[in-house]
């Protein structure tokens, strides 16, 4: 199935990409004041915030209108 590019779907979309990498800042601040030995774990989960905030940029570049040159 491909992904539909209509606003609606674009900002759900948005809106969960967000949520989740709020959570992932809150679960990286909280492995990264307690002493952790897992810092592979810790390295996966910045690692999937920052993919998640390019895939967020990307869609908000998507929503926005295109501008006249």
């Amino acid at each position: 199935m491909e992904p539909s590019n209509d606003a609606s779907t674009l900002d759900a979309q948005l809106q969960t990409l967000r949520g989740e990498h709020r959570d992932l800042d809150e679960a990286i601040a909280q492995l990264s004041t307690a002493p952790s030995e897992d810092e592979l774990l810790l390295r996966r989960l910045k690692k999937r915030k920052l993919l998640l905030k390019d895939r967020i940029t990307l869609l908000e570049r998507m929503m926005q209108p295109d501008e006249p040159a």
